[in-house]
Order: structure tokens, then sequence, then C-alpha cells
């Protein structure tokens, strides 16, 4: 690692990670839960990881102060003081805490548990999701209601992450349109959360120690399947039809096209190695994208570089063939 600043860059590689400083959740250990114990007051903190999006962060945070129950804290996990771009956060009308570490969505997100209690329901959010106004509101009552849900994840209501995306101003606006009374509000058993949003308990990280695997650098892709099979193992995974939203599926900052094709082939492999997918959804992933990168290669998009993607996956089928494939391979492409 270097320094810049005041913020320490990092090449990506797990072998450059520090000690982290995890003692205010206290040791690992098994949850017991006490029924006879006096109720807790819940803390909700948001936690958003953003990087390379100033344009998009300011707007996404502002919006959130137009929920009926604002959060108790937000933490924005930043790689750099740039990242804010126009926001100021002592203009909100909840508190914010301001974080910065090291890029990369798995170790962004991993800097926020340094910030949290054991108690905390945290929502991880991504920097272009915006929430209906009762969405706080829902996603602490899910928790409260059943002491066996570890991890919630909501209703996308419109996604822009497969097609060109959409701005702020489209996103409110399909917002206001689609978030109608008709709409189920039940809970359904989730296979994992959607990484642009879901909430969990906090405890239960604290105590298996399920940190976001760093293993799996910068776009990070899947790290949210990863997580949420990991934490399935201690209680419940629910989609709830109440907690709903936008995901404007913004294109600026992302992992570029070669770096994200190889990821769609090296982190399926290596999550399957691990644990965390089945061979049948490894190779159902898998063939999804080649398949969609090799359409759309074929009078590509502007919105997204298809072919670029599509080289990715042919270098980490090759490095599959040659046995080095690996998620962190994509830090020397």
């Amino acid at each position: 690692m270097s320094q810049k600043g005041n913020v320490l860059e990092w090449t990506g590689r797990a072998s450059d990670l520090p000690d982290r400083s995890r003692e205010n959740l206290g040791p690992a250990g098994p949850i017991v839960v006490d029924p006879e114990a006096p109720a807790v007051t819940l803390r909700l903190v948001v936690a958003i990881p953003s990087a390379n999006r100033p344009s998009i962060l300011p707007d996404t945070v502002r919006s959130i102060a137009r929920q009926k129950r604002l959060p108790d804290l937000m933490i924005l996990s930043l790689s750099s003081p740039d990242d804010i771009g126009d926001l100021d956060p002592k203009s909100l009308p909840f508190p914010v805490r301001v974080v910065w570490g090291r890029k990369g969505a798995t170790a962004q997100r991993n800097r926020v548990f340094e910030e949290l209690n054991p108690d905390d329901i945290v929502l991880m959010l991504d920097d272009d999701f915006l929430m209906a106004p009762d969405y706080l509101e829902k996603t602490l009552e899910v928790f409260v209601n059943d002491p066996d849900v570890v991890l919630a994840t909501g209703t996308v209501l419109a996604d822009g992450i497969n097609g060109p995306g959409y701005n702020h101003a489209q996103g409110v606006e399909l917002l206001a349109e689609r978030n109608v009374d008709t709409l189920p509000t039940g809970l359904t058993p989730a296979f994992s959360g959607y990484g642009c949003n879901f909430a969990f308990r906090v405890a239960v990280v604290a105590a298996y120690e399920l940190w976001f695997d760093e293993e799996l650098p910068l776009y990070s892709w899947l790290e949210d399947v990863d997580f949420s099979r990991r934490i399935a193992r201690h209680g419940k995974l629910v989609k709830s039809g109440a907690m709903r939203g936008v995901h404007l599926g913004t294109k600026t900052g992302r992992t570029a096209g070669v770096r994200l094709g190889y990821s769609q082939i090296s982190n399926p492999v290596y999550l399957l190695r691990k644990g965390s997918m089945t061979l049948r959804h490894t190779l159902f992933i898998a063939s999804r994208n080649i398949l969609s990168n090799l359409g759309h290669s074929v009078s590509p998009p502007e919105w997204a570089d298809f072919r670029g993607r599509l080289k990715g996956n042919l270098i980490a089928i090759w490095d599959l063939v040659r046995g080095r494939v690996s998620p962190g391979r994509i830090l020397d492409l």
C-alpha cells in the first residue's frame, strides 16, 4: 500500500491488508437469544459505499431526508475525499459519519463494520438506489417482528442495471409511478440479498465473523451472494414486498469491461470452491453471462462494453483450463 494525502491507496490484493480493528463488535461466539430479556431498541444504520461517483452519491443521500423514519446514523464509506461531491453532511436531518479506506466493494463494506455496534441493524445501499418514503420504517419492522430474520432485501420496482440506467429524475418518477398500494407487502424466502439494497443483523456478523470476502476485489461481483449464503446458516433470509425502491443502475465509475468479464467467470468458480454456490448455479450464471456478452457484441450498445466483457470471459476460461483462474487476477488485466 501507498499513502496519498490522508487516504491509503490499496493495490487490491488481500496480502496487502492490514489487521482490522473490530474491538467494538466484541468477541466472536454463538448468538444467545433470551426470551425473558427486555426488548432492545435497535439502531438502524444506513451505509453507502461509494467510489468515483461524486455526481451520483449526493442526490441519493439527500433523498434519504424524505424518509418517514430517518436513520439513526448514516455511514458513507469512501475511497477518496473527492467521492463526496457537493454533499454537505451537516445539512442533513440525521447524523452522518464519513469514513475512508481501500477502494473496492468488499473492502468498503467491511470498513463500515468498524463503526458499528453489535445490536445494530445495518442497511447496505448502493449509491444509486432510491428508496420509497417508508423503506426504512418497513425495514426495521421486519427485524423487530421476527428475531429469526438475519437478512432482508427489498423489492426493486425498476432496475437500470440491465440497460443504459436511469438518472435521478427518472428514478424519482419511476418510484412514484410504480410504488402503488396494490403491490404485495408480505415476506417471502430469499436465496440472497441484492447488493444494491439489503439489511442484516450486525450481531450475527460479529458473532461468526462473517465479513465480506476481500479476495473479491474492486467491483467484487457476487459478493452479495457469498455474504448471504454464509449468513443464511444462522437464520432466515427474506425478501420484503414492503421495502421498495428503484435501482438507477448508473454506469459511471464501474469496473472496466474486461475486468468485469473476467469476474463473471472467476468469481462464480471461486465461490463454488468456497461452498457459497452450487455447481448448477455456477454453470447457470457463467453461461448466461457468456451468451449475453456474445449476443450484445454483434452490435454493442454504447452504455456497456460487452466486447470487453466477452474478452474477459475468454481470458478467465483459458485461465480455468490452465488451473490459474482467480478473482484477484483482474488486478493484472
